[in-house]
């Protein structure tokens, strides 16, 4: 195993920072649970999280800083230090979506993310020392301070990239699920209860019924933010129509389309449709769901 690999182990085992990561996670879903603010920092709007999205302008800002100090002299030294600025500026909204994403993450994938959360604040400030340093003449200073905040960048960075692609973090739980084109039956009629969501299996591919005023919604059974099992789920009376509550962390789907009411989910739940044949529930799905939420 390599070093790099053998350190984020160390980290994800490391228990003793759920003492910091547990009251700070409540705080931030203190601070999120207004449906519109938690909707917004999840990019609920946008069909994926919205963090990676903010992330690149600070990333890109300091990088491009430094490659000015580097490469372009002392005549591009103004430019170095709006850059700087606009960096700083740039990543609070970007902090502010990684801790909505952050404080739904459990375990080990918590403590990462506290890690790269960190380390992430740590480059942020030290940069704006830079652009203090810089704004007062201490030119130097300034470029030692942004060398310095990128390495953290960096590495903030790389745990980022191993929370999505090494441990699934955010990844859309639903994304590889096959289409199932035939119409496949799945449950008779006289075994739904109104508003109580039922499970039932299209090809393997696990599916909830609902049944809500004689008509039969289905949603694929596993919540695409985490995973959680919609059928434990709870149905509930929006203005757009009923929904279907995940249980782990509260998204919230319109089962007339799968479309977002409330995040973390960044995507809509796929939806099949629903024939009914002699008493017997049919289902298909021969469409990928729509990129928006709403």
């Amino acid at each position: 195993m390599d070093v790099p690999q053998r350190l984020i182990d160390r980290i994800s085992e490391f228990e003793e920072a759920d003492r910091a990561a547990a009251p700070l996670a409540g705080a931030v879903h203190r601070v999120t649970r207004r449906d519109a603010v938690k909707n917004a920092l999840s990019g609920s709007a946008l069909g994926h999280q919205l963090h990676p999205v903010l992330t690149d302008l600070p990333i890109g800002a300091w990088t491009m800083a430094s490659a000015l100090d580097y490469f372009g002299g002392t005549r591009h030294a103004d430019g170095a230090r709006r850059l700087v600025a606009l960096g700083v500026l740039s990543a609070a909204p970007a902090a502010a979506a990684g801790a909505s994403d952050w404080s739904d993450s459990y375990g080990g994938d918590r403590r990462i993310g506290l890690v790269h959360g960190v380390m992430n604040l740590a480059a942020t400030g030290v940069h704006a020392c830079s652009w203090v340093a810089r704004m007062r003449g201490r030119s130097k200073a300034g470029v030692a301070l942004s060398t310095i905040g990128l390495a953290l960048t960096a590495g903030a960075g790389y745990l980022g990239g191993h929370l999505s692609f090494a441990r699934g973090v955010g990844v859309n739980r639903t994304a590889f699920e096959p289409a199932v084109t035939e119409w496949t039956r799945v449950a008779a009629l006289h075994e739904l209860e109104e508003r109580k969501p039922l499970r039932v299996e299209a090809a393997a591919v696990p599916v909830v019924l609902v049944l809500v005023d004689g008509r039969v919604h289905a949603l694929s059974a596993t919540c695409i933010h985490a995973g959680g099992r919609l059928d434990d789920g709870m149905v509930i009376d929006e203005d757009s129509g009923p929904c279907l509550v995940c249980p782990l962390h509260g998204s919230t789907f319109r089962l007339a389309d799968g479309g977002i009411e409330r995040g973390p989910a960044a995507v809509p739940e796929p939806r099949w449709q629903v024939r009914i044949d002699s008493g017997e529930i049919c289902v298909s799905r021969r469409t990928v769901p729509a990129a928006r939420g709403f």
